[in-house]
């Protein structure tokens, strides 16, 4: 079987693929081991015991990979790599920036800072990420999900060397949604909060005009009363929409499929 799998997304990378492709030889030669490199469009098979997924444009340094190889051989399932100092651009630096902190504040799944897709991660972790059967799937969420025994390394990350990324702002607005919207119910419960707050409100205005009237003689007119008693059902309406999502956000997980839970090992005692 095969030892390493490494799994490089290379849509419009031509120039790039040579290079990586001569660093990642050199570096696995190496170290003695059987692998497989494979350059995908959007979407792979792979055989090897660990599998390394990675971007194209050498902004993954190859050279983290034996130590990454080194720490999944000393029991680590899955083998992060987070980026401490980036060299991109000041939208591109500062939007990734915020991104994070919106998954970490908004998701359910709690990053350990600027995590991207250069990770390792064991046969085991693939094996149970292939039984998720959901369309959508937001990977960086999937893999922290399964739980396993895990560790980061640090590093700096260089410029790109060719090309330009293929990032929009269209693009990072996408992501942030999809790893919302997969890991997290907060937008379905969007309309409590809006419905407390208007209803609230509302409900405070209906008191003001009540006392004004009966205190102190102050005549309003139907369409003021109705005005606010409006207002007081469409907050009202909002906590129904509330209800409403909170049906949807279970019938949304439940379709997901996942497995309650993980068996990590299995012993013959």
């Amino acid at each position: 079987m095969i030892e390493i799998s490494i799994v490089i997304p290379a849509y419009n990378e031509q120039e790039n693929i040579p290079v990586l492709y001569k660093k990642l030889v050199n570096i696995l030669n190496d170290l003695k081991t059987s692998y497989e490199i494979i350059f995908i469009d959007d979407g792979s098979m792979a055989t090897g015991k660990a599998v390394i997924t990675m971007d194209c444009d050498l902004q993954d340094p190859p050279d983290l990979i034996p130590e990454m190889i080194k720490k999944w051989q000393e029991g680590f399932e899955i083998v992060y790599t987070r980026r401490q100092h980036r060299s991109d651009g000041f939208f591109k630096k500062y939007s990734a920036i915020l991104y994070y902190k919106l998954l970490t504040k908004f998701s359910d799944i709690k990053t350990s800072g600027n995590i991207g897709e250069f990770r390792l991660i064991d046969r085991k972790v693939v094996e149970e990420l292939s039984l998720m059967r959901e369309r959508a799937r937001f990977l960086r969420g999937m893999v922290y999900w399964t739980g396993f025994n895990s560790y980061i390394i640090n590093y700096s990350r260089p410029n790109r060397i060719y090309g330009r990324t293929g990032f929009s702002l269209l693009k990072m607005v996408r992501l942030a949604m999809d790893s919302i919207l997969s890991f997290s119910l907060l937008p379905l419960r969007i309309g409590l909060i809006l419905g407390l707050f208007t209803f609230i409100t509302g409900f405070i205005f209906l008191i003001y005009i009540s006392c004004d009237t009966i205190f102190f003689d102050k005549i309003y007119p139907l369409y003021k009363w109705l005005s606010v008693i409006t207002f007081i059902f469409v907050g009202f309406m909002f906590v129904l929409i509330w209800i409403l999502g909170e049906y949807i956000g279970k019938i949304y997980t439940e379709s997901k499929g996942r497995p309650i839970y993980i068996i990590r090992n299995k012993e013959n005692i």
